[in-house]
């Protein structure tokens, strides 16, 4: 590929997918922490809707909302990268 080429450049799938799981599970992390800080808070409620099997707190539940937090994020970017790199070379020059 040139200078002068107007492809766009290709968003590599793997290193969004792993970034996207280790954010959602570092997340994941801190809420849990700041729960546990704040116990009054209500922080843990979201996750019990988004991450089945979650319950309020043991060590194989949390364990289980961080594997589900991990695949969350690489199913997000083996799913959005694919479509977004699709679009942008579909698009290229659109605008």
């Amino acid at each position: 590929m040139n200078a002068m080429s107007t492809e766009p450049k290709r968003v590599p799938v793997m290193a969004v997918a792993i970034s996207l799981g280790v954010f959602l599970s570092i997340s994941f992390v801190l809420c849990v922490a700041l729960g546990l800080l704040v116990p009054d808070g209500s922080f843990h409620k979201p996750w019990l809707q988004f991450l089945p099997g979650f319950t309020w707190l043991t060590w194989s539940s949390f364990l289980l909302g961080l594997c589900e937090s991990l695949l969350y994020g690489l199913y997000i970017g083996f799913v959005f990268v694919p479509l977004y790199n699709f679009f942008a070379r579909m698009f290229v020059g659109a605008w």
